[in-house]
């Protein structure tokens, strides 16, 4: 771990990159890393011997990180309409590892290499995040801590409180469950960047035909409005149907002088819809292989894009929208 910066910064941006694929919450993200940043000081102020403060604040805050996902679950099984993560972005669209504070990190193994750079980059993209809330909280940190941040099963046994043998198991579960329906994440390129261009264009243009040819033709559309706003209640499916939504939605975003700000979700190129007074609307996502656009995932409640600016009022766009459209 030579050459490794513990920096206050550094810190809190390592243990944020981990409190967040466990929790799949920015707030929530944040206010277990706060709590182990404090206790890590007063660790330090009562003399505790602390031989890395990077592993000592990863163990804190993943058994925090584990306590709140065990309190979240009865929530989230009752979550109206479907839950998607919290959406974490980049000005720059497709700049993946960099989101979510995530720097170098790595276990005792030391700085990750290109492999390790794509798990990583692959654990923060919108599918996985919503993959990984199938796991039990323990089978999540032992996958996470293992897999993506590079830590032994000695010392993801040491987080977890297991033996190393069943924390081995957890992995091993984590890892089937993960791998059985795992959403292949491509690193975001040039092309991808430039297709995702002429989608949110062809959106607000509403041209049906030109979006059909951006999508795969079992492209899913998800949407999370919480219950808060309109939104799916449950994703659907097809080149022709999702083409025929989206274009109507653009369509109706576009006579109410909405903007497209491009802009990197979770590691994946995306956008956010912003109102013509500048509030933000819903932050998408596009999953993107083989030059076609495979899901789009759109997160609209309030509660989850508040951390992005002022939330506008999306039932006022839509009014607006369709009395300049009639």
């Amino acid at each position: 771990m030579t050459g490794r910066d513990d920096s206050l910064d550094a810190l809190r941006g390592y243990a944020f990159a981990v409190a967040y694929r466990m929790l799949g919450s920015v707030a929530d993200a944040e206010d277990v890393v706060q709590e182990g940043l404090l206790r890590l000081h007063q660790a330090e102020e009562d003399g505790e011997s602390i031989r890395s403060r990077r592993a000592y604040l990863s163990t804190v805050v993943t058994r925090l990180a584990i306590d709140e996902l065990r309190s979240a679950r009865a929530r989230r099984e009752q979550y109206h309409g479907e839950w998607l993560p919290e959406p974490v972005i980049d000005p720059v669209a497709g700049t993946g590892a960099a989101l979510a504070g995530a720097g170098p990190v790595a276990g005792s193994a030391g700085e990750p290499g290109p492999e390790a750079q794509t798990e990583l980059a692959d654990s923060l993209s919108v599918a996985m995040m919503v993959l990984l809330e199938s796991l039990s909280p323990e089978q999540r940190a032992a996958f996470l801590l293992h897999d993506v941040f590079g830590y032994s099963y000695g010392e993801v046994a040491e987080v977890v409180g297991k033996s190393e043998p069943a924390t081995r198991q957890l992995a091993t579960r984590a890892r089937k469950a993960v791998e059985a329906r795992r959403p292949r994440f491509e690193p975001s390129v040039e092309q991808h960047d430039e297709l995702a261009d002429r989608f949110f264009a062809a959106v607000f243009e509403g041209d049906v035909e030109q979006l059909e040819s951006m999508l795969a033709s079992d492209v899913e559309l998800h949407g999370d409005g919480g219950g808060k706003v309109p939104a799916l209640s449950r994703p659907i499916t097809g080149a022709k149907v999702v083409a025929g939504a989206i274009s109507k939605w653009g369509i109706i975003g576009a006579s109410a002088n909405g903007q497209f700000e491009r802009v990197g979700v979770n590691g994946q190129p995306g956008a956010v819809l912003r109102d013509r007074h500048g509030r933000v609307i819903n932050a998408i996502a596009l999953d993107m292989k083989d030059g076609r656009v495979i899901a789009l995932y759109s997160v609209a409640n309030p509660d989850k894009i508040s951390h992005l600016g002022e939330v506008g009022d999306l039932g006022e766009m839509i009014r607006e929208g369709l009395d300049l459209n009639d």
